[in-house]
């Protein structure tokens, strides 16, 4: 099959509305929004553990539980690992829906800013 590069009849403006909004507009819309999304979830699950944490040492304080700070660092650092996990994926999968993939994960980055 002859590629539509190598036909000289073949011209595309890539200043075009249509070219632009496709390809570049439109991804780092979709990247912004995720990463918006993606900034209030991850303020919204850090609230929740720090909700969680602090009911862990108030029940230790009366004699409920026992917390060794070994136990909370384990389980920060594996929380820690599963967001970054979760943000690779995201900036994997928004850098595959253009060909270069740099509006999408620019919307993402800015999304997260602005979130």
């Amino acid at each position: 099959m002859k590629s539509d590069f190598n036909d000289p009849t073949f011209s595309t403006d890539i200043f075009s509305s249509a070219f632009l909004l496709g390809n570049i507009g439109a991804p780092f819309v979709i990247g912004l929004a995720v990463g918006y999304f993606a900034k209030k979830m991850l303020r919204t699950a850090l609230f929740l553990a720090g909700g969680a944490i602090v009911l862990l040492f108030v029940s230790e304080y009366y004699g409920v539980i026992k917390v060794t700070d070994a136990e909370l660092q384990l389980v920060a650092n594996s929380a820690t690992e599963a967001a970054k996990s979760s943000g690779d994926f995201l900036v994997s999968r928004l850098s595959s829906i253009t060909s270069k993939g740099v509006s999408g994960v620019a919307g993402f980055f800015l999304g997260f800013k602005l979130g």
